[in-house]
């Protein structure tokens, strides 16, 4: 095989989108979104979140699961400055742009796969960029909002994308990965996953 035929191996670049502290989410879907956050850490894949200035969200709840597991966090801010609510996150992006807008695009576009949560506007609006991006989607079902509304569905007649439906959070990473990987190797890049992270997600 000659050089230009080898893929560049890269690491997969995972989002996580859900509720903001306003919609009062509970408890256990917090613990949840930190371990979709924790096998993405495992799967020695990079957390794109988003990362709020003023209070706790469900994508920042997956950004503390990774910490916890080692893992590499990116963090999309609002506005200026870098005062954002999870301190410990790695990179933070500083957009210059609106929340509820330009940043959730440029949140969304920086992702070979999202894994959405329960989730009000916001997360519909990263969901609706992914889907007009051709980013593959993932959500995970009975955590109500609009991920449960979406799991297994498209998002109008064109069916150009389905959100894959999980129904745990390591289910939910592994199709990630999986689905990420294909999208990667558009580009002519071969997605790295760490072997020994207990993950299925090679030769399906």
């Amino acid at each position: 095989m000659s050089g230009q035929d080898e893929k560049t191996e890269k690491k997969l670049q995972i989002g996580v989108m859900g509720s903001a502290q306003d919609l009062n989410y509970s408890k256990s879907l917090e613990e949840l979104a930190e371990e979709v956050g924790y096998w993405i850490a495992k799967g020695d894949a990079i957390l794109i979140f988003g990362a709020e200035k003023d209070y706790d969200s469900l994508s920042t709840a997956a950004c503390r699961g990774a910490k916890k597991a080692g893992g590499f966090t990116v963090g999309f801010t609002y506005g200026r400055g870098k005062g954002i609510y999870q301190k410990d996150a790695d990179i933070i992006v500083s957009t210059g742009m609106e929340r509820g807008g330009g940043r959730e695009f440029v949140l969304s576009a920086s992702c070979d796969c999202l894994i959405a949560l329960s989730g009000g506007s916001g997360t519909l609006n990263e969901l609706v960029v992914a889907y007009q991006l051709g980013i593959p989607m993932v959500a995970l079902r009975n955590t109500g909002g609009w991920a449960e509304k979406l799991a297994d569905q498209y998002f109008d007649a064109r069916q150009r994308l389905r959100v894959i439906g999980a129904n745990t959070p390591k289910e939910a990473v592994e199709s990630a990965f999986v689905q990420g990987a294909e999208y990667l190797a558009q580009f002519g890049y071969k997605a790295y996953v760490n072997p020994n992270s207990g993950l299925v997600t090679l030769g399906r």
